[in-house]
């Protein structure tokens, strides 16, 4: 069985294909279980374990297979052929990491050091809720289950002892620097938040700091947006009220889970035209984009995608050097430990196999003393000949094996009689 993580991620693809491939919540457990449907399959590579992850910088699937080169390869036509991309097109872009890689990977995506914002925490929990809702659609065994929670574990770990969350720039403050540079204060400029989930919670803390003039919340449902609104005193609306309202408003933040965009072109245009041409700053960190592309060409407009934020946070990158130096150190011991537990399970059938063995020659020695004490022998005699033919019969075969072996060199042969040795002298002395 082979672990593999493959994907791709805003270090290894733009925007305009990471939006193309990213799955919505509500798509997330089709495309589980038309994974699912492959499970078993040796024609697909046997997968047997399988968790899909998918934010606005990546998207990732985790699996279980017998076969990790066939099996990465049917998951990239599923990818594909899902999310109607071009073969060629998408696997330029693509990664695939095979066990203790996908191991290192996984540990590093969690602990934040594969993030756009370097140290962010919310990966962690857009990762758990991928794994729920693998668990939930039956994707996972004992493989990923197990990577996964040390995956969380390294992360908690790497938090506690590194500094690396004490250095994290979220997107949310790189929106702030750039709007000031903008607009300068900000106290004078009306902001309209367009979303009510975790990032636009976060983006309204940072921005609301800045004691801006007017601030509203629209949102497809209006309860939730009064929910947010409360707490940063502002004003809710509802989506439909956008070409009405965003005339009025010179920072527009949006992020929603919408699969088109909700902001178009016409929309934009006339709202300038009532603003008389004064400029709007926009950042839209949705992925899918929430803005139209074409936005972007109006010359009174700027937007900022979550790949230009980027840039802005990976300004300050060299500063924090050295923690994710640390971090990785410590990720490292967790790897040998990961790579430990799939050789020990690897080298369960040749265990089994051997206590198989083992046990039929115990079988064999008790049916054979039985016999004898059976016939009136000695029963102290006869413990002692089958105690004798335990320990021939048990040693017979490593021995056997040790000296007809031509692959051994003598530097393993060696070895192999000093680990029996070992094992040996630690049961005589703990029994």
């Amino acid at each position: 069985m082979n672990l593999f993580a493959l994907g791709l991620n805003h270090n290894t693809a733009p925007l305009a294909l990471r939006e193309k491939v990213a799955f919505s919540s509500e798509e997330l457990d089709t495309a589980n279980q038309k994974i699912r449907a492959m499970l078993g399959n040796p024609a697909g590579g046997g997968i047997k374990e399988v968790a899909i992850l998918s934010t606005c910088n990546r998207t990732e699937i985790y699996c279980a297979a017998e076969d990790s080169e066939l099996a990465s390869k049917k998951l990239k036509e599923f990818l594909a052929e899902s999310k109607g991309v071009k073969f060629n097109e998408l696997e330029e872009h693509l990664y695939v990491y095979l066990n203790d890689d996908a191991a290192r990977h996984a540990f590093r995506v969690a602990s934040g050091l594969d993030s756009m914002v370097l140290g962010e925490t919310q990966i962690v929990g857009q990762m758990k809720k991928a794994v729920k809702t693998a668990q939930n659609n039956h994707g996972l065994g004992v493989f990923l289950n197990y990577l996964f929670q040390k995956t969380f574990a390294v992360a908690k770990e790497v938090r506690s002892k590194t500094e690396i969350g004490a250095h994290s720039v979220s997107l949310a403050a790189a929106g702030v620097r750039v709007a000031s540079s903008i607009f300068g204060s900000l106290e004078n400029s009306n902001i309209l938040f367009v979303g009510a989930g975790e990032m636009i919670e976060l983006c309204a803390a940072h921005f609301c700091a800045q004691k801006p003039k007017n601030v509203a919340v629209a949102n497809r449902t209006v309860a939730r947006a009064a929910a947010l609104a409360e707490t940063i005193g502002a004003k809710a609306v509802g989506l439909v009220d956008l070409p009405e309202i965003l005339p009025e408003y010179d920072i527009l933040i949006t992020c929603t889970a919408s699969t088109l965009p909700i902001i178009g072109l016409g929309m934009v245009q006339s709202a300038l035209k009532r603003r008389k041409h004064r400029p709007i700053f926009m950042i839209d960190l949705a992925v899918p984009r929430d803005i139209e592309r074409e936005v972007d060409d109006l010359d009174e407009v700027y937007v900022y995608t979550v790949d230009d934020l980027g840039k802005v946070v990976q300004s300050g990158i060299q500063g924090r050097k050295a923690a994710v130096e640390q971090a990785d150190r410590l990720i490292e011991t967790k790897v040998d430990e990961f790579k430990c537990w799939m050789t020990t399970r690897s080298s369960i059938p040749q265990i089994l196999s051997l206590q198989e063995r083992a046990d039929t020659l115990r079988v064999m020695e008790l049916e054979k003393a039985k016999k004898a004490i059976q016939k009136g022998g000695d029963a102290n005699e006869i413990l002692e000949a089958m105690s004798h033919g335990l320990m021939k019969k048990f040693i017979h075969d490593p021995l056997t094996v040790l000296r007809n072996d031509p692959n051994l060199s003598q530097e393993d042969y060696e070895k192999v009689l000093h680990l029996l040795d070992r094992f040996y002298h630690y049961h005589i002395h703990h029994r």
